[in-house]
């Protein structure tokens, strides 16, 4: 059905006292709220609020979940008896879609085991693991903003789905009768039938516990001096409690941001890659003499990290830089196995390669998203092939244990300050450990740029975009990886090799000076994303490359699409 008929349908069937009539009413979009259904992937649903079939409400996550549900029918009693742990954060509506998931849930007689409070996104990974759920639902839109909230699903291992899984769900949920028809019962009779259970402190000790293990640097350095901030987000109670198990009391918390809030008043966009969302914190810090500044994303799963320069100056860290400082700490001070491995992504800067090639550790790359970091995580126990070391990927998230399979912004917090107060024991800051990496191993700069391209013309130019650099590649490209083809292509040869990861429409141009830069269509939102790496003998040489590189791939995505700016 076309946007008007799909409209009409689902107003024939909406309760006549349902807010979201008088939302459509005044919808300045009626036609994006009902020109598609929102699509299932392997990060769940997630978008924009409002009526609609292409809009996050009780109805298109009533129909999610539902999915979800026939699909664990299909794996057989084993997984409804397991069931599913839900958690929300402190987004609009969080609170009503997670119960609404576990009503729905429990019409098809499976268990939830909900999480009555708000709770961080990898505690909810945690706690599928500790309960032996077979999944997880997480109800966030992580770092987007306020009027966004998403679905994210989990699987028995407490990392979100792999994309086979993701593909059959998806396929359930277009065999699920209207969402407006689906009518759960009542939460009271489902508590009373044993369908639903709450769940929390027990987890979070737990979890807490688990923490134990994230510390290498036993003899702590109390003095180090922290300022906090969880943008209003889910993590003030987790980063707290971890941080003074830790040792750490001297914390200074951003009082305008610690508490939790859906509109995220104080930032434009609650992301820790954001250097603007330091802008509170620099002042604590700067009031506080803090070493070190700490932001974690509303559901808890991003770490950002500002320190102070040379200079003095705050400056932030990108989540390349501090995945590298993370990693060499950590092989530095751990007894290492003889088969240990780091997992990054493959739009991850390639300094963590130079890191670990001198401590004999392996470093594999996987597809960007850290459910294919826990998908190797999962093989690696399997197999026993290699020994899980540390995870991370370039938008600030990181993994150190593996007793959560996502990425792990309070783990990171606990570990960041370790990290921190060893440093400063050796007189010198992070800023200082940087430096010492980019002397001893190159000075790796890295950059990410988004275009985003709405609509279906959209999508025709992000479709023109790939085609011109597949065909068309740069004259001084080394080496072509194309993940749609699964193969790559050695320019000036010709020769091919096959790419041992899963098929994605993705394409990674590398040249002889170790510079490299990756284009890759956003699998969440109308974007497409460009990822520049390079390496130089100095900071102004890896700038003025970075420069250059980032100018001539735009300028040329410039004149394929007419988007003015492209190229600056």
């Amino acid at each position: 059905m076309d946007w008007k008929s799909n409209m009409t349908h689902w107003l024939e069937h909406l309760p006549i006292e349902d807010p979201l009539r008088i939302e459509l009413q005044n919808e300045p979009n009626p036609e994006g709220c009902f020109c598609k259904n929102m699509e299932f992937g392997t990060a769940g649903i997630r978008g924009r609020m409002g009526p609609g079939i292409n809009r996050m409400n009780i109805y298109t996550v009533r129909k999610a979940t539902a999915g979800l549900a026939k699909y664990m029918m299909e794996q057989g009693h084993d997984a409804i008896k397991r069931g599913v742990v839900i958690a929300h954060d402190c987004r609009h509506l969080s609170q009503e879609f997670a119960m609404e998931s576990a009503k729905i849930l429990g019409m098809y007689g499976i268990r939830s085991f909900l999480f009555k409070d708000l709770r961080p996104t990898p505690v909810l990974s945690f706690a599928v693991r500790y309960l032996s759920a077979y999944s997880g639902i997480m109800i966030t839109a992580s770092h987007n903003p306020p009027d966004y909230n998403g679905l994210k699903v989990y699987g028995p291992d407490g990392a979100q789905l792999p994309p086979k899984t993701a593909d059959r769900i998806a396929d359930i949920i277009q065999t699920v009768e209207f969402e407006c028809l689906l009518e759960p019962p009542h939460e009271k009779e489902l508590q009373q039938q044993g369908f639903i259970t709450y769940i929390g402190k027990q987890i979070d000790n737990a979890y807490l516990d688990s923490l134990t293990a994230i510390r290498l640097n036993k003899k702590v350095q109390k003095d180090l001096r922290i300022v906090f901030t969880p943008l209003h987000g889910t993590a003030m109670h987790h980063v707290r409690k971890g941080l003074n198990a830790a040792g750490f009391y001297n914390v200074t918390l951003v009082k305008e941001q610690i508490y939790p809030d859906p509109n995220f008043p104080t930032v434009e966009l609650p992301n820790p890659e954001e250097h603007a969302v330091f802008e509170l914190a620099i002042q604590y810090g700067e009031e506080a003499d803090a070493d070190i500044l700490l932001a974690t994303d509303p559901d808890a799963d991003r770490l950002g990290v500002a320190v102070k320069n040379s200079s003095g100056e705050y400056v932030v860290l990108t989540g390349n830089q501090l995945g590298a400082l993370m990693l060499h700490y950590l092989l530095k001070q751990k007894s290492l196995p003889r088969n240990g491995a780091i997992i990054k992504t493959i739009v991850t800067s390639e300094l963590g390669r130079a890191i670990t090639s001198d401590f004999s550790v392996r470093t594999l790359d996987t597809l960007t998203g850290f459910k294919f970091i826990a998908e190797k995580i999962d093989e690696f126990e399997r197999t026993g092939e290699f020994k899980f070391l540390f995870g991370y990927e370039e938008s600030c998230g990181y993994l150190i244990a593996d007793f959560v399979r996502d990425k792990d912004a309070i783990q990171s917090v606990v570990f960041v300050a370790d990290m921190a107060a060893y440093y400063k024991k050796q007189g010198k800051s992070l800023y200082d450990g940087l430096m010492d990496l980019f002397e001893k191993y190159g000075y790796f700069q890295e950059s990410v740029q988004s275009l985003k391209l709405e609509g279906k013309e959209g999508s025709d130019q992000i479709a023109r975009i790939m085609d011109a650099f597949r065909m068309d590649p740069p004259s001084q490209t080394l080496v072509l990886e194309d993940y749609l083809a699964r193969e790559s292509i050695h320019v000036p040869s010709g020769t091919k090799a096959p790419i041992d990861l899963p098929k994605a429409n993705v394409l990674k141009f590398k040249f002889a000076d170790d510079s490299w830069f990756c284009i890759r269509p956003s699998g969440t939102e109308s974007k497409c994303k460009f990822y520049f790496g390079v390496k130089g003998k100095s900071i102004a040489d890896s700038r003025g490359k970075l420069s250059k590189l980032e100018k001539e791939v735009m300028e040329k995505v410039e004149s394929l699409t007419g988007y003015m700016g492209a190229g600056k």
